[in-house]
């Protein structure tokens, strides 16, 4: 029987004075940098460039591909490719997502496959597998895990977006040595991370970077930077002496990436509502980062916006099911709830540790958006007396415009 209320949504006795304000658009102060002409000829230039003398003729490079909504990531990836064949190599993709499609070969290569990852597409075979190899270890004596066909290859190569993590601070967040650690590390690698807390994850991060280039298998990357309107503005290859170093190249990336994802400029928001939400728009379906709640032990909240509750109202299609961050929302309608596989969600917020744990909690139930947005009214403290202030956007990725309620357009 209780299942079933889910299914259908619980109908709750909504006062009288509860009522959904009228929302006025506003477009964001963000920075707008220019942005990349042509990715693909950008990531075939500094591939060809940065690598000339590293590779020799026959070399297997195993090129990871991400879960991510990444701008132009077939034309990074199919540049990227053509330029490695061009210096000899003989490069392959290898889906480097950690534990996210259900952690199944078939799931990752198929998540690939709504991203428009093909291997028509890319131009190289795609090999997957959730097999892994401990390769190397830390100082502290922490395996180091590596995709099976990556680790049976010459060189590996992380081709990744950079920006700030949704679960720890440190010099270095997602990028490229993440993707070599916690992507090609598959469910094994990726939980041996996550496994701690922030600060440790942070420096487990670093260690398992340094155990890969020191143990001579990693190439090196291929980063980019996208604006907050979602532009490639930064593609740049790195070597391997640049990954996993507090004070290296990707370190100085990581910096500029960060000065690109504003959080919502509100001291207080009462109601905030996301349209979509996804593993294709942030890892944790919602990001911390643009609404200031990351709920995990040991890492602040930031100080601005206080949001007070949230609802959220769809899942996007690449997520299949998967909402790890489901926990962020105080609130979601019956279709989407009807669309969350909870095998997959449990198994990447078990992957993720500690930073999984409040996450992964069911928000309530309710019939449809309308009860949802009224139900986060009538329950965030405002009371019937006080103008709500209500935010609402698209996502939380690529944020340059918001629908915001009389109350905070003064801010």
């Amino acid at each position: 029987m209780s299942w079933e209320q889910l299914a259908s949504g619980v109908d709750l006795p909504f006062p009288d004075w509860v009522a959904v304000p009228e929302l006025h658009e506003l477009r964001l102060d963000i920075p707008d940098p220019d942005p990349v002409d042509d990715i693909e000829a950008s990531a075939y230039a500094e591939t060809h460039s940065r690598f000339a003398g590293d590779i020799a003729p026959g070399m297997s490079v195993a090129v990871g591909a991400g879960s991510r909504g990444l701008t132009g990531r077939v034309e990074l990836l199919r540049g990227t490719i053509r330029a490695l064949r061009e210096l000899g190599a003989e490069p392959f993709v290898v889906p480097a997502m950690g534990s996210h499609g259900g952690a199944t070969p078939e799931g990752q290569r198929a998540m690939l496959a709504s991203l428009d990852m093909t291997e028509q597409a890319l131009g190289a075979e795609i090999r997957a597998t959730m097999d892994t190899v401990v390769v190397a270890h830390t100082a502290s004596g922490t395996p180091v895990h590596l995709d099976a066909y990556a680790a049976a290859a010459d060189r590996f190569l992380p081709v990744n977006r950079v920006k700030p993590h949704t679960c720890f601070k440190g010099p270095i967040e997602s990028g490229l040595t993440k993707m070599a650690v916690v992507g090609f590390g598959k469910q094994p690698g990726a939980a041996l991370i996550h496994a701690c807390g922030p600060v440790e994850m942070r420096d487990r991060l670093l260690d398992a970077g340094a155990a890969l280039r020191d143990s001579g298998r990693l190439l090196g990357g291929v980063a980019t930077i996208e604006s907050p309107a979602g532009a490639v503005v930064h593609v740049e290859a790195i070597g391997a002496a640049d990954m996993a170093d507090a004070a290296g190249r990707e370190h100085e990336l990581t910096e500029q990436a960060r000065a690109l994802v504003p959080a919502l400029p509100f001291e207080e928001i009462d109601v905030l509502i996301v349209e979509k939400g996804g593993k294709d728009i942030s890892g944790t379906t919602i990001d911390p980062n643009v609404t200031g709640r990351f709920w995990v032990d040991g890492l602040d909240d930031l100080a601005k916006p206080h949001v007070h509750s949230i609802v959220l109202l769809q899942l996007t299609d690449v997520s299949a099911g998967n909402a790890l961050g489901i926990g962020f929302a105080d609130f979601i309608p019956a279709s989407l709830a009807n669309q969350l596989d909870f095998s997959k969600t449990y198994i990447n917020c078990f992957t993720a540790g500690a930073s999984g744990l409040r996450r992964s909690r069911l928000p309530m139930v309710l019939p449809d958006e309308q009860a949802c947005i009224k139900a986060a009214l009538a329950m965030c403290g405002r009371g019937p007396d006080l103008p709500p202030r209500v935010v609402r956007v698209e996502s939380t990725l690529h944020l340059t415009r918001c629908w915001v309620s009389a109350a905070l357009l003064p801010h």
